[in-house]
C-alpha cells in the first residue's frame, strides 16, 4: 500500500474498551489499527499546505495552519490553550460565530488518569475523543456547565489540588498507577460547592471509561522523531496510544505534523 498527501491528527473512536485510530491521508483513509504489528515507512515531502486556507506554508503554526489563518482564527488564540482567558463577552473574539457555536456549548469537565490524575476540560460533543488523544486508560466526567468560559473557571480552581498536564513520556511508557477516580471526584468537589453554584454546574454521576490501546509493546525508553529533522521514519510499528505511534526507534507524535504532505507506504 502507498498513499499520498496531507494528513491531519488520527481520528478516534472507542470500540468495545479499545481505542481505534484512522487517519486521512490525501483523499484517502487507513485503519491504524490494522497497521500495528506491521512495518511502515513515512516521507515528508517537504510540503505543507493550511488546513485551513490551503496555500502552502513553509512552517505550520498551531499544528496546521499558516502564519495568516493562526493569527485570524478563533481556534488559535491563547483562549483555547487556556478557556478561563475566554473574551468573547467582551466583544473581542476573532470569530464571534465560531465562539458561539463552539464555546457556548456545553462543556465536561472530567478527571483522567493519563500518567496521574488530572483534570480537564472539553465539549460535551468531543468525548471519548479527547481522552484518547491524551493516552487516558480512565476518565470521568464530573461536571456538565454551559459555556468553554465557565468549565476554565472550574479547571482552573481544581488545579490547586490536582495536576491538568499529561506527562506524555510516563503517559507513552504506560507507566501508570491504578486511581479511584470517583474517590478523587467527592474529594475535589467538596473543595469548591461555592464556585459549582456560581456557575450553575450540573454534578454528573456517570461511571468510569476505562480504555484500552492497540499496542503490542511499550517503550522503555522515548526517543521522539520528528519530520523537520529526519523526513524519513520507518519501522515497526508497536503500538498507537494517544496521537503517537510507538515505533521499535521511537515515538512519533502525529499530531504535531497535521497538514504535513506525506508519503505512507506498508
Amino acid at each position: 500500500m502507498q498513499l499520498a498527501g496531507p494528513i491531519n491528527m488520527m481520528k478516534t473512536s472507542l470500540v468495545g474498551g479499545e481505542a481505534k485510530y484512522s487517519l486521512s491521508i490525501g483523499n484517502e483513509t487507513v485503519d491504524m489499527n490494522a497497521l500495528v504489528g506491521r512495518h511502515v515507512d513515512l516521507h515528508f515531502e517537504q510540503k505543507i499546505s493550511c488546513s485551513n486556507c490551503g496555500n502552502k506554508t513553509n512552517k505550520s503554526f498551531s499544528q496546521g495552519y499558516c502564519f495568516p489563518c493562526a493569527r485570524a482564527l478563533a481556534r488559535c488564540d491563547m483562549c483555547i490553550m487556556k478557556p478561563e482567558t475566554c473574551h468573547h463577552h467582551l466583544g473581542t473574539c476573532r470569530e464571534p460565530d465560531w465562539g458561539l457555536a463552539n464555546c457556548f456549548s456545553s462543556h465536561i469537565v472530567y478527571l483522567a488518569n493519563s500518567s496521574g490524575v488530572k483534570v480537564g476540560i472539553t465539549r460535551k460533543t468531543n468525548t471519548p475523543g479527547r481522552w484518547i488523544d491524551q493516552g487516558a486508560v480512565s476518565a470521568l466526567p464530573i461536571l456538565e456547565v454551559k459555556t468553554r468560559l465557565d468549565s476554565g473557571k472550574v479547571e482552573t480552581a481544581l488545579k490547586s489540588y490536582v495536576a491538568d498536564k499529561t506527562n506524555w513520556r510516563t503517559m507513552l511508557k504506560n507507566e501508570v498507577e491504578d486511581v479511584d477516580l470517583e474517590s478523587k471526584k467527592n474529594l475535589l468537589l467538596d473543595e469548591i460547592p461555592g464556585l459549582i453554584n456560581e456557575v450553575q454546574a450540573t454534578p454528573l454521576e456517570s461511571e468510569v471509561i476505562n480504555i484500552s490501546y492497540p499496542v503490542l509493546e511499550y517503550p522503555t525508553k522515548i526517543v521522539s522523531l520528528s519530520f523537520d529533522k529526519t523526513p524519513s521514519i520507518s519501522g515497526f510499528l508497536q503500538g498507537i496510544k494517544g496521537q503517537y505511534l510507538l515505533l521499535d526507534g521511537g515515538v512519533l507524535n502525529l499530531r504535531k505534523f497535521s497538514s504535513y504532505h506525506l508519503v505512507l507506504e506498508t
